[in-house]
């Protein structure tokens, strides 16, 4: 077993920036979990199994159980291939964005995801973010942490992300979806968002990007050493 951190938190708290610079950093190996479940997401929507909002449980599910994911981490970010597609830009789209938490609320779909999420991680030193990497995925993390920041702040920070990568929605819609997602995630039957009681939490409002890496890697660096 390698060395494993898990970062757990709402849409929006800044988890995905974080883990990235930190993998770079310090060179963990970075695992994004939501972009597992973004994938199913894209792949039902193309294969017809959502249609206006509808999702075709039994079909989301196969899919879920063939599907391919490959991550490649680079300086840049990473690429994201769906069945040897890149997919990238594709599962950042306002479609996907709308169906994923639903989506992955599916007990059989979460299952096929954690199955896939520990395989990419075995036996190597990581830093994983989602929602529930340090309660289910890896409940024996070495270090647990847990990001927040203020639901109009979460949604400021993603609307300006998908300003900057093209993607039409105004900060209502953003807002509203934060809301919504917060409310599913934290329901789910399985994987729902909660606080590990050994986790540190990490509140994100009023702290700029570098201060967040900063905090978390003397965190991970008490406990490695």
């Amino acid at each position: 077993m390698g060395f494993i951190v898990g970062i757990d938190g709402p849409a929006g708290s800044g988890k995905g920036t974080i883990t990235k610079k930190i993998a770079n950093k310090i060179g963990l190996i970075n695992i994004d979990t939501g972009i597992t479940y973004r994938c199913v997401a894209l792949k039902a929507l193309k294969e017809n199994a959502i249609e206006n909002g509808v999702i075709d449980k039994e079909k989301t599910i196969e899919l879920s159980q063939k599907i391919n994911i490959d991550i490649k981490n680079t300086p840049n970010g990473d690429i994201v291939f769906l069945d040897g597609e890149d997919v990238t830009r594709e599962i950042r789209g306002k479609d996907v964005t709308g169906i994923v938490s639903p989506v992955s609320s599916i007990i059989e779909v979460r299952l096929a995801m954690v199955e896939l999420q520990r395989k990419l991680a075995s036996g190597k030193d990581i830093i994983m973010e989602g929602r529930d990497i340090c309660t289910y995925v890896f409940p024996n993390a070495d270090v647990k942490i847990y990001l927040d920041a203020s639901e109009e702040e979460r949604a400021k920070r993603r609307y300006k992300e998908m300003q900057e990568k093209g993607i039409e929605m105004s900060y209502e819609e953003v807002l509203e979806n934060i809301r919504k997602r917060d409310d599913n995630d934290k329901h789910k039957e399985i994987g729902s968002l909660k606080l590990a009681p050994d986790s540190i939490i990490v509140d994100t409002t009023n702290m700029t990007i570098e201060e967040v890496t900063e905090k978390i890697i003397e965190i991970i660096n008490q406990k490695r050493n």
